[in-house]
């Protein structure tokens, strides 16, 4: 289908605005100043002294320049190209016509792209991450449902190039999962696992109910960022520290000694435990890791509000606080309640085809997060 000048000029523009309204979410000039003082400390003879610190300000480099340079570069060639074509259009060039259209749509693509890494340009979003999944209430329903979300997640996790390692699980009575958390890593693991963080609801005829009636079963996930040791000091005198048996699959090592570990801290209540390691020294330095994660989440966010409504005593792991709905009968559908972005697929989705979901919630933070508005209860 043939392209007028007029066209072309107006898509052209519409992607000056585009550029204009991301470079200044992603403050593209700080960013380039940031760029460069970072480089500059990369130089320095000492740089590598700390080992963990460097491969932190190399991430986040890497980090900074995965949106900031495309965006810089966008903005440039977006403009040269509509300079171009309004030059072509006084001199009623037709021939150029085409190829200015093909690199327009070109640029289109590339846009799109910078759009959705301007999103995960977070505090937070290119740290490794914590995943962690509890069973609601409902007893072997709920544990059912929570081992199918651990697998959505893993193979979502594994089509992005993420390494998935078990930190501990705890099993269901008679089938699934009571709770299960899991260490990810890989390029902006945060960044592209938050839009998980929340309770999941499932609607199908139960395999457990011998008179195959519908039920509806529910999970929790929480996603929290996996934060350098420096960032936080514990006191030890505000731990408690105990020692249990590990159980479930795991080797010749599990249940010969007690080297599982659970850690409280007792000032705000947050407990953490892991027994997938081989020592209890090993479990203990991973259990360490997800508390002093959670409570940097604590100090700047002041988050162990949402963290006991969803999972405290008297959690709400129920109808109504659910941010994604998986239906599979009596129709089949897979909808998130904040966004809208929903599919007819519910299986590729819980085979872990995540990432159209991901993107919505994505491009809905970058929007202002305002509320979905449904016509229908999901």
């Amino acid at each position: 289908m043939s392209i007028e000048y007029s066209e072309l000029v107006g898509r052209l523009e519409e992607f000056q605005e585009r550029l204009r309204t991301l470079c200044e979410a992603a403050e593209v000039e700080k960013g380039l100043e940031q760029i460069t003082a970072i480089e500059e400390r990369m130089a320095s003879p000492d740089f590598w002294n700390n080992n963990e610190k460097a491969q932190k300000t190399i991430r986040e480099l890497k980090a900074l320049r995965s949106v900031i340079i495309p965006l810089q570069e966008l903005s440039q060639s977006s403009g040269d190209l509509l300079e171009l074509t309004k030059l072509a259009q006084e001199e009623g060039d037709t021939d150029s016509l085409p190829d200015l259209d093909r690199e327009s749509k070109a640029i289109a693509g590339q846009i799109d792209e910078v759009e959705l890494r301007t999103t995960l340009n977070g505090k937070h979003d290119s740290c490794d991450a914590f995943l962690s999944i509890h069973a609601g209430a409902g007893g072997t329903e709920s544990c059912d449902w929570a081992s199918i979300l651990a697998r959505m997640l893993e193979r979502y996790c594994e089509k992005q190039g993420f390494k998935v390692s078990l930190v501990d699980r705890l099993e269901g009575e008679e089938a699934g999962i009571k709770s299960v958390t899991y260490n990810i890593k890989g390029d902006t693991a945060y960044g592209y696992l938050r839009s998980e963080n929340g309770v999941h609801r499932l609607v199908r005829k139960s395999p457990f109910d011998a008179s195959n009636r519908r039920h509806t079963s529910f999970a929790a996930v929480n996603i929290i960022p996996e934060m350098p040791d420096a960032e936080i000091e514990i006191n030890e005198a505000d731990l408690r520290i105990d020692t249990y048996r590990a159980g479930g699959a795991g080797g010749q090592h599990v249940n010969v000694t007690d080297s599982a570990v659970r850690i409280t801290h007792v000032p705000t209540g947050i407990v953490v435990q892991c027994q997938n390691e081989r020592s209890q020294h090993a479990n203990r330095a991973t259990a360490m890791k997800v508390l002093k994660s959670r409570m940097i989440l604590l100090e700047e966010s002041k988050r162990e509000e949402e963290l006991q409504e969803m999972y405290g005593e008297k959690g709400d792991i129920a109808f109504g606080s659910q941010i994604r709905s998986y239906v599979l009968e009596p129709y089949t559908l897979a909808k998130d309640r904040r966004t809208g972005h929903e599919t007819g697929n519910v299986q590729a989705v819980l085979d872990g085809d995540l990432l159209p979901f991901v993107e919505a919630f994505l491009q809905w933070k970058l929007k202002g997060s305002k509320p979905y508005q449904s016509e229908n209860k999901d």
